[in-house]
Formats: C-alpha cells, sequence, structure tokens
C-alpha cells in the first residue's frame, strides 16, 4: 500500500496540475476571452486564435516549451541560464520559432505578404491621405512622453509608443532593437488592440464627429494607373530609406510584396506572398507571441503599465486621425467624411473596415471602404516611419 501511495504522489507532483500557480489561471483566463472574441464574435479571428492558443501553451507547467538552454540566447525572455553542454536544438520548440521573432525575421515577412496584398490606388488617387496617415501616429508621441514621466528609460519609452501606430511587426522590429526585455509584453499589446479595433475606435470616432459629419459621402476616386503603381513602391522606398536607412528591412518587403502585385509579371509570386507565406508566419508569429504570455513573468505591474499605455496611444491615434479628418471635412466644405481619419492607424485593412461600418451605420447608401484604405495603406508607412526615427534617436 505505502508502495503505491508513494507512486501515486510521484505522478501527482510530475504531473502539471501540482505546479500550475494563480498566474497561470489567470493566463488561462485571458486566453478563453480571446477565444471567445476570434470564434464567437469573429474579431480578427486570424490573429486571436494563435495567440490564444500560444497563451495556453505557454502557461501549462512543466511542457518547457519556452525553455531556453541557451542563457537567452534564442530571446531575451526571463534571462534563462546556460545548461551545461546543452545545444540550442534542445530549447523548446516554440523558444527556437521564437527566434523569428526576436530576429524581425518573421515581421519582415508578415509585411511581405501585406504589402502583396495592399493596393495602393486610393492613397495615390488621393494624396491628402498622406495627412491623415501622419495625423493617427500622434498617440506614438504622446505615450512616448507618458512613458518618460512614468519613470521608463528613452528606448523603453519608444518600444512602448510604437504600439500607438496598431502596427504588430513594426512594433516587434523596434522593440527588439531598443528593448528587447519588453518584447513580450508590447507583443502581445500590439496585436491585441489590432485584433480588438471593432471594439475600442467605435467610441472614440462617434464621440469626436457629429451624426451630419458621420453621413458624409464621398465621390468616387479617379482610376489610377498601372504605372503610377509600378512607380510608387520603388520611388518610396528609395526616398524613406534614404532619410531613414534604419528602416529599409521592414519597408523594403512591404514595397517589394506591392511591386509582386502590381508589376502583373510574377503572378506566382504575389500569389504565394498573400496566401501561403502569409499563413504559414501568421500561424508562426501568432502562436509564438502568446507563449510569451507566461503568467509568472507577464503579470507584474510594469507588464501592466506598458499594456495601459499601449492602450492610450491607441486612442489617441484613432482620435488624432478623425479630429484631422473633422478639420478636412471643413477646409473641403463637408467633402470628407471624418471617419475615415480613424483608418489612419495601420491595421490594414481593419481600421479601414470600420470606418466602412461605422458609415453605414448613419448613410447605409455610404461606401467609405475605398476612402478608407487610403489613410490606412498611408498608416502602414507613417508608423515605419515613426519607428525609423524612433531607432535614430535612441538607438
Amino acid at each position: 500500500m505505502q508502495f503505491i501511495l508513494e507512486v501515486l504522489k510521484g505522478i501527482w507532483e510530475s504531473s502539471g496540475f501540482s505546479l500550475l500557480s494563480w498566474q497561470n489561471g489567470v493566463m488561462f483566463l485571458v486566453a478563453f476571452v480571446f477565444f471567445f472574441l476570434a470564434i464567437v464574435k469573429k474579431f480578427e479571428p486570424l490573429l486571436l486564435v494563435p495567440i490564444a492558443f500560444g497563451m495556453i501553451l505557454a502557461n501549462l507547467p512543466g511542457t518547457d516549451i519556452m525553455l531556453d538552454v541557451t542563457g537567452g540566447q534564442l530571446g531575451d525572455l526571463s534571462g534563462a541560464a546556460t545548461v551545461a553542454g546543452a545545444h540550442w536544438y534542445e530549447s523548446g520548440v516554440l523558444r527556437i520559432l521564437y527566434v523569428g521573432v526576436k530576429s524581425s525575421v518573421f515581421p519582415c515577412l508578415i509585411f511581405l505578404g501585406v504589402g502583396a496584398m495592399t493596393d495602393f490606388g486610393p492613397l495615390l488617387s488621393n494624396p491628402v491621405s498622406l495627412i491623415l496617415g501622419a495625423a493617427a501616429q500622434l498617440g506614438i508621441y504622446v505615450a512616448f512622453i507618458i512613458a518618460i514621466v512614468l519613470g521608463f528609460a528613452p528606448n523603453e519609452a519608444a518600444s512602448i509608443a510604437i504600439i500607438g501606430g496598431a502596427d504588430g511587426p513594426t512594433a516587434i522590429f523596434l522593440t527588439s532593437k531598443l528593448a528587447p526585455s519588453l518584447l513580450a509584453p508590447i507583443a502581445l499589446a500590439a496585436y491585441s488592440y489590432m485584433a480588438l479595433i471593432p471594439i475600442i475606435q467605435p467610441p472614440i470616432m462617434k464621440a469626436l464627429t457629429t451624426k451630419k459629419e458621420r453621413e458624409v459621402k464621398m465621390v468616387q476616386l479617379r482610376t489610377v494607373s498601372k504605372a503610377e503603381k509600378i512607380i510608387f513602391p520603388i520611388v518610396v522606398l528609395i526616398l524613406v530609406a534614404l532619410i531613414l536607412p534604419s528602416v529599409a528591412p521592414l519597408l523594403g518587403m512591404l514595397m517589394l510584396g506591392n511591386l509582386f502585385r502590381e508589376c502583373g509579371v510574377v503572378e506566382r509570386l504575389s500569389d504565394t506572398a498573400q496566401n501561403a507565406l502569409m499563413n504559414i508566419v501568421t500561424i508562426m508569429l501568432g502562436v509564438c507571441v502568446g507563449a510569451t504570455a507566461n503568467g509568472q513573468d507577464f503579470i507584474q505591474v510594469k507588464t501592466l503599465m506598458i499594456v495601459g499605455l499601449g492602450l492610450i496611444a491607441f486612442c489617441l491615434s484613432t482620435a488624432g486621425g478623425v479630429l484631422i479628418g473633422k478639420f478636412l471635412y471643413l477646409v473641403t466644405k463637408g467633402k470628407i467624411n471624418p471617419l475615415i481619419g480613424a483608418a489612419g492607424v495601420s491595421a490594414v485593412p481593419m481600421a479601414a473596415r470600420v470606418a466602412q461600418n461605422e458609415g453605414r451605420k448613419y448613410n447605409p447608401t455610404n461606401f467609405l471602404l475605398m476612402h478608407a484604405m487610403g489613410p490606412n495603406v498611408a498608416g502602414v508607412i507613417g508608423s515605419a516611419v515613426a519607428a525609423g526615427f524612433l531607432l535614430i534617436m535612441f538607438g
């Protein structure tokens, strides 16, 4: 009998149940909320489902799925100690995949896919969209100041502030260079807020605009020639990279993907970037980002401050775009619907769809999607430029 009890005790002590903490339980609840939003509410399931699943994997005690035996060389998450005689391939499988996040390989590949799926036509046909895209970066700079006041170092403040651009790949790219130790909470916050755009943005849009402004029906955009679409990504890359060389990897992949789409002679490459490659990298990036949310490391005051500052940055960016939209509404004597300013955050095409849906609520005949795509793609460029500026300042 004593032997059986000792065996049962050994099984219990070696099981994950004996190692579960309340922090793991909290992260399970957060993961279940994400599953609910993704599966039931259909809020960006391509992001939230892998992120939520990664959270669960990381918070299952004893699995060592994020174990690093190289002393932190595979990613600065919890300062792992080097295991004597161990090789990198003995680390946890997700920690090995996490190298793609830490090295910015995944963010650059995501931008390649985004570029292949993006039509810059609305931006070219209505260049005023650049103003809205720039205005929607307001939250980045305000959040930076707030983070400094709260005691964060300048490089940490810059990394936190970039969450306001609502651009997960850019946030990862910048943070991996300026503040690698904060990569886990910043990446999770950035992708979570991107997915929650349909919840966060509408109240801000409604609070800052009048019913008359929300009902504005915009005129049809001009047709953009194929030559313009081919020249645009090449010229933008050259100009921006000459000014901000540090952002060339990210912006270069974005413009390469767009050139695949527009040149018309590499359909196979464009299709691969838009579909197969994009889907594969999204799965790996989402799971790895979710797996950084280990309860013991994640539930800390500093982490919660980062998440809160990210939300402030995102809300202020949305407000900045809408307010400049209101200004353009006045300047053009009612020809621009201020709602499209909210699409200036760079979450493509989520923010543009939100502007479209909100506009249709107040004017069922309104079709703002293509108009909103102008500021939306301008925001992608704007957030990359902001990241390059912050890299020059604090890198």
